[in-house]
């Protein structure tokens, strides 16, 4: 059967702190059930404090999208989610992947360790298994890992309870494909990041350049109308055929498409 319908929304901390408090309330009120903020150091708080703030201030679900395993150690990262876990009375979900495109020059401007991807994905398995140390068998802190290969894949419905795809132009039967082989081989969520919203690039979810022509030119599923309307259609569209459930939009939509959460949001 499939999943009811869930919605995120990633909001970084891009304004003055009051602005965006009025924004976390404005997104609670809207009826979604996650707010999410991504992870790149030194443009905003880290995500921790960030998150453990809006959980004071809403009842909504937080978790990173997503932490990017080489920025800090695989304990480092189970122990903070475990303990945003704890903090939150279990609202907090763990989104990590290996890095997003350019992450090896960000390594290397903070002095760190450049890692190739094959050792990044084990650090992505090493952080959910120290989590699931922490957590112990009384508690289970939901983690969500973006993927892109089959290799992260292959972990990732192995361990994930939520998945979602580093996705561009890929045209939708390639994604539907990878959905596929994603839940042949595990009962995951699959969750779908939407950066572009009509002509709308969603900061920190899509690269600055992202052209939204070219993306329905060549039927990509990271674009979505920005009818409310038209999107609740295109949204059941592909949770019937790919099977997405959980997506998850830019803050600065989150207003504008409250009607669809509204009607979709559990059905």
């Amino acid at each position: 059967m499939a999943r009811p319908f869930r919605f995120g929304v990633v909001a970084p901390l891009r304004t003055d702190l009051p602005t965006w408090r009025d924004r976390v309330r404005r997104i609670a009120d809207s009826g979604y059930s996650t707010f999410l903020v991504p992870d790149f150091p030194l443009t905003q708080p880290a995500p921790a404090p960030m998150l453990a703030a809006v959980a004071t201030m809403t009842d909504l679900r937080v978790g990173t999208w997503v932490y990017a395993s080489p920025l800090r150690p695989a304990w480092l990262t189970a122990w903070e989610s475990h303990s945003l876990s704890l903090l939150t009375d279990g609202r907090f979900e763990m989104g990590i992947g290996t890095g997003r495109p350019g992450i090896e020059d960000e390594l290397r401007d903070k002095g760190m360790p450049v890692v190739p991807p094959k050792e990044r994905l084990a650090q992505v398995r090493e952080t959910v298994e120290k989590l699931r140390g922490f957590d112990g068998p009384d508690r289970h802190t939901p983690v969500a890992i973006a993927v892109q290969g089959p290799k992260a894949r292959a972990l990732a419905a192995e361990v994930a309870d939520t998945v979602t795809f580093a996705l561009g132009a890929q045209p939708r039967a390639e994604v539907t494909r990878l959905a596929e082989d994603v839940r042949a081989r595990g009962d995951v969520e699959l969750a779908l990041a939407v950066p572009v919203i009509g002509d709308s690039v969603a900061p920190h979810m899509a690269p600055p350049d992202t052209d939204p022509a070219a993306l329905r030119a060549a039927d990509a599923v990271t674009v979505l109308p920005d009818d409310p309307a038209a999107a609740v259609e295109e949204i059941q569209r592909r949770r019937e055929e790919i099977g997405f459930s959980y997506f998850v939009f830019g803050a600065d939509f989150a207003e504008r498409f409250a009607p669809v959460v509204a009607e979709l949001a559990g059905r």
